[in-house]
């Protein structure tokens, strides 16, 4: 091994993340996949073939099915992925021009392969031709929400009585008064942090709260009620907000949003904790739930919050029955301030609004 290459992952070590080009999606984002074991292939001129059909094996077999597992298999060769398509549930192809992800993995000069487990860490890795046994273990693993022995509950702070029930009520009679817009989400593209519509991605209508005292009287109860227990629970004591919304998920169209982190781009890396809190009860579905830590769900009673780091995966799952409302501010200091104001330049105006 030459001096400038990376050491070679040992189990127990977090794999790095990346973005890959797959059918469909110039930009799959690997830390999406966490929640699962997960098997990536790296292989060299002349063996993709036979990894690709070892892992066919292997979803034949049901060893992957994207609940208990998934594979990856990156190639720098142009075209690959029409040649050796997607095979889903449980096997994507992914391009890797020059290499670079399988350098971030060791790989580059050497036909690698790697098992994951549920928080994208290092369980097992080997030359390639140790693949089909890498693959033998899933079926001997536990089940991913168990993989530490036992049940691993996601980091978040549950706290109740954050809002009082009459404040509830008038937060949501803001938003029937009023109506909200469609929301978005944030991508990065290129340099910059752009927002994107995609319904089967997120479903949810959002009001911006205008009023300054409706404003002020939600900072204070934040300030009073959830910023100490953030300062206990984390150790991190928050000075800024950034946004007074109420959302409304509505099961009429299907209110979700699919698993995602909250600062990945330039324009959220800002981003410390973000809060859910919720408005009203009477509701089904629409459950917080974090795959990286197993499949607990998540709820906080009206007027409670669910407190987490904007770093976590996190889900809120369909609203099956109802309507569910909500308000959800991220949280942060006056050091993330500066990185928020650095980074200002990448936000491309339009879809996305962002309160300070």
């Amino acid at each position: 091994m030459s001096a400038t290459a990376p050491p070679r992952l040992l189990p127990g070590d977090p794999a790095p993340w990346f973005h890959a080009a797959q059918s469909g999606n110039p930009r799959f984002a690997f830390a999406s996949i966490a929640g699962r074991y997960v098997v990536l292939a790296f292989p060299g001129a002349g063996e993709q073939e036979a990894a690709y059909q070892a892992l066919l094996a292997a979803r034949r077999a049901g060893l992957l099915d994207d609940g208990r597992a998934t594979a990856m298999l990156l190639s720098p060769a142009a075209g690959f992925a029409e040649a050796l398509p997607d095979a889903i549930p449980g096997l994507r192809t992914m391009l890797d021009p020059g290499r670079e992800v399988a350098a971030a993995y060791g790989a580059a000069d050497r036909p690698l392969a790697f098992l994951l487990d549920p928080l994208l860490r290092v369980i097992a890795c080997g030359p390639l031709a140790e693949l089909p046994a890498l693959l033998a273990r899933l079926a001997h693993l536990p089940p991913p929400a168990l993989h530490a022995g036992q049940e691993t509950p996601a980091p978040v702070l549950l706290l109740p009585r954050v809002l009082e029930p009459d404040f509830c009520r008038h937060l949501i009679a803001l938003y029937e008064a009023q109506g909200g817009e469609e929301s978005g989400f944030m991508v990065a593209v290129g340099a910059r942090t752009v927002g994107r519509l995609d319904r089967n991605h997120k479903v949810r209508r959002d009001l911006l709260i205008e009023d300054a005292q409706v404003q002020a009287q939600l900072r204070a109860r934040i300030q009073r009620r959830l910023v100490p227990e953030i300062q206990k629970a984390f150790q991190f004591r928050a000075t800024r907000i950034e946004r007074y919304i109420v959302a409304c998920y509505d099961a009429a169209e299907g209110g979700h949003f699919r698993a995602h982190r909250d600062n990945t781009t330039a324009g959220t890396a800002h981003r410390r904790f973000a809060v859910t809190i919720n408005l009203n009860d009477g509701f089904e579905g629409g459950e917080l739930w974090f795959p990286e830590f197993g499949p607990r769900r998540y709820r906080p009673p009206m007027g409670g919050a669910c407190v987490f780091s904007c770093s976590l995966l996190h889900e809120a799952t369909p609203v099956t029955q109802g309507t569910r409302y909500a308000t959800l501010p991220f949280l942060y200091d006056d050091a993330a301030a500066a990185l928020r104001e650095a980074n200002r330049h990448s936000l491309v105006p339009g879809l996305i609004r962002t309160e300070a």
